[in-house]
């Protein structure tokens, strides 16, 4: 029994860690112990890489969007990288002026962009979905970052829009954006968004196709010595799937990445004290929570009647499942993120992980 008993304390006290603690622990120490970066109103030539794969519905929007950016247009170069796009995504690109337009053979969303970033030449390279817009004002707020020697890569502020149904995506995205915030004020952040993010040319890097830039960049920058840092103030803006369910289908097929990402990608090594907890506490406990409720659930049922601490957190457990198979937002919203670990990790054993990617439809 005290096996059992071992089992469940360590895995209470990680998901109390992971999606409580940690965060509260990083926000106070940052107040105390944060690493300001230096930030000027410079104006660093540009280029703005948006990776489609077809995107017919939305590309003419996030091209305007773009092409009305508070930015000398001198120094800014739109890119399209159409990863086999078999609809209109890439006619309707070239029907604007100065916009380049790359079609890739079908390689996946980063082999279309590293493409991208081989055939310019700005100090800058930026990357934006193509299904969200950003503030006129991002783009000059992006670059100030770049002051810094130090910061070698700086993402936004994505904000989630008022969800058309009951996706609970945005709430998620409020605490997820505290938590960066303070990460990147104690040493750098652990993951970016697609959305809205940039680099240094002579920083970037190619990885492996199928890991994606939002995880891996952070942490490869902090292993060559330099700053990953969060921008709250340069903003994007993104509508959300428009229920649960489908955000979940949506972070399964993410999750697959992540754990690629921790289990292959070398990510624990040459990161620092402060950074490796981050590492620790926001990515591998936070994509281990499905692994760690379960070994709850199944210490709590083991000890049921062995203690009144055993059977309030059963009850809490089950009382959670309740909420959210009646149908409750957050809990509901929660419970489905978390199988998806479970089911992502699943998939990743069974058959790997597709560097091509399927836009949503919604």
């Amino acid at each position: 029994m005290k096996a059992v008993e071992v089992l469940f304390w360590l895995s209470l006290f990680l998901l109390l860690w992971t999606h409580v603690l940690y965060p509260l622990a990083a926000t106070l120490l940052a107040r105390g112990l944060g690493r300001p970066f230096r930030k000027a109103d410079d104006e660093p030539t540009v280029a703005i890489i948006v990776a489609a794969h077809n995107e017919e519905a939305v590309i003419d929007r996030r091209i305007e969007n773009l092409l009305g950016l508070d930015y000398p247009a001198d120094k800014v170069q739109i890119v399209v990288t159409s990863d086999a796009s078999t609809d209109r995504t890439e006619e309707i690109a070239l029907q604007y002026p100065g916009v380049l337009v790359l079609p890739n053979p079908r390689g996946g969303k980063v082999a279309a962009q590293d493409h991208a970033v081989r055939q310019t030449s700005s100090e800058v390279v930026a990357f934006s979905d193509a299904n969200c817009t950003w503030d006129p004002a991002a783009l000059r707020t992006l670059v100030r970052a770049f002051a810094d020697p130090d910061v070698a890569y700086v993402c936004g502020q994505l904000r989630i829009l008022t969800a058309d149904g009951d996706n609970k995506e945005g709430v998620y995205w409020r605490y997820e954006m505290a938590v960066r915030e303070a990460e990147s004020r104690l040493s750098s952040v652990t993951g970016g968004n697609g959305s809205i993010y940039a680099l240094r040319r002579v920083d970037y890097v190619e990885v492996d196709p199928r890991f994606g830039h939002d995880l891996s960049l952070p942490y490869l920058m902090v292993q060559k010595g330099r700053r990953a840092v969060y921008e709250p103030a340069a903003h994007a803006f993104e509508k959300p799937t428009r229920t649960n369910e489908t955000e979940y289908l949506r972070k399964v097929r993410m999750f697959e990445h992540c754990w690629l990402i921790l289990l292959r990608g070398r990510m624990f090594r040459r990161l620092g004290a402060v950074y490796g907890v981050e590492i620790v506490s926001h990515r591998l406990l936070r994509y281990a929570s499905g692994l760690l409720h379960v070994v709850l659930l199944a210490s709590s049922l083991a000890l049921l009647a062995h203690g009144w601490i055993y059977d309030v957190v059963l009850g809490a457990q089950l009382g959670l499942f309740a909420a959210a198979a009646l149908g409750v937002g957050i809990a509901r919203y929660y419970v489905l993120v978390t199988a998806a670990t479970l089911v992502s990790l699943w998939n990743y054993v069974r058959r790997g992980v597709p560097a091509s990617w399927e836009p949503g439809r919604e």
